[in-house]
């Protein structure tokens, strides 16, 4: 039986990040398992990390992305599948975390080869870790890497699987953003509390833009950016009545309500936290803090921040119910399930107040307090 890590129970404000070490042994970061992997033959490059498996098999998306060095992988495969122990973990899910990513150009480097050659990798792992999409990675490349592991979800509806958990990673964003809504401004009617707000969302890619669809049919005036053209080209013709602006900076000074970072980690600098006028920070991108100080800082600047890693969990939850389903994917269950984020992000921030801690530090506590608990439990019952 695989014990949680010290870093499971040490307070966050102690816990050395990831980011700052490309040797796992280093710093105090203390994964179980990481694997690299190469195939010369199709190309592939691609770390497998998995922090814990106290609470069950990890699981976590791939994301195949042009690292600029082995370094950069290194470091965001270890910071991402940090957060997915935690994320499963609030959730209140039976997962450990992983989480893994192949160096490359998606759109010139991926190929049916390479995708096979990854999954024989998962598979060499027996079930340590459950793979799942990511940045640039689709439902369609999991029934590929599936030809070759049964350790993978968010598989196409044609082959049984839940497809894009985009969809409910959404909505779970939509649920603690309303929760988060509610503690900052109090309104009684928590389906009415984003009505009229301006909210603000950079990235509106897979996630970004279902969370569009969610806030303007919430009656909230949204505002977006995104450096792919293509993503602003097909939010503008769904959503007629979206305001586009030219870059994040520009809409981080924009007068917002409540911003959303739904793209690359370390959205919120000391500079962002800053600038913003708004009063709420709930949004789908992993690793939002730039580094520890800065929930300080929001918490200084009156911002009601809702931990990424409690908000974004709809899409863990999707693709566990296609894991775990004795027939099958559910959506509406997997959906019930992930309205669920609504309470837990409410709980958070009661945590945070009555802890006088940041909602992080607090997040990370209820995190750990199950990891403690459950993980322990589990040993005694597996031996």
């Amino acid at each position: 039986m695989s014990q949680p890590s010290r870093s499971a129970s040490t307070p966050a404000s102690a816990r050395p990040s990831p980011a700052d070490s490309t040797d796992v042994f280093d710093h105090g970061v203390e994964h179980e398992q990481v694997v690299f992997a190469q195939d010369p033959a199709s190309g592939l490059r691609a770390i497998i990390a998995v922090h814990s498996t106290a609470l069950g098999p990890a699981l976590g998306g791939t994301r195949f992305y042009p690292y600029a060095s082995t370094a950069d992988a290194l470091r965001d495969v270890l910071a991402l599948s940090r957060g997915m122990t935690y994320k499963a973990a609030v959730a209140g899910l039976d997962l450990g975390g992983g989480k893994a990513v192949i160096i490359g150009d998606p759109t010139a480097d991926k190929s049916e080869a390479l995708l096979r050659a990854y999954g024989r990798f998962v598979e060499s792992l027996a079930g340590r870790y459950y793979t799942a999409c990511d940045v640039g990675t689709y439902s369609p490349d999991m029934d590929l890497i599936g030809r070759e592991t049964g350790y993978v979800t968010g598989r196409t509806a044609a082959v049984g699987g839940a497809g894009d958990s985009s969809v409910l990673t959404a909505y779970g964003v939509f649920c603690g953003m309303r929760a988060a809504a509610e503690h900052a401004w109090g309104d009684a009617d928590p389906a009415a509390v984003l009505d009229g707000r301006t909210v603000g969302v950079a990235g509106v890619g897979k996630v970004g833009r279902h969370l569009v669809g969610h806030l303007t049919q919430a009656g909230a005036e949204v505002v977006v950016t995104d450096v792919a053209q293509g993503a602003l080209d097909r939010v503008r013709e769904e959503y007629p009545r979206v305001r586009v602006v030219g870059s994040t900076d520009e809409l981080v000074a924009t007068e917002l309500d409540v911003y959303a970072p739904c793209a690359l980690g370390g959205a919120l600098t000391d500079e962002v936290v800053a600038t913003l006028s708004a009063r709420v920070v709930c949004g789908a991108a992993n690793n939002q803090l730039a580094h520890d100080g800065v929930d300080k800082l929001v918490e200084e600047a009156g911002i009601v921040y809702a931990p990424d890693f409690v908000v974004n969990a709809g899409g863990l939850i999707q693709v566990d119910d296609e894991r775990e389903g004795a027939h099958g994917f559910d959506f509406e269950r997997a959906r019930a399930r992930t309205a669920g984020i609504y309470d837990t992000t409410r709980a958070v921030l009661e945590r945070a107040a009555s802890d006088d801690v940041p909602s992080a530090v607090a997040a990370d506590r209820l995190a750990e307090q199950r990891i403690r608990d459950v993980g322990r439990l589990r040993g005694i019952w597996l031996g």
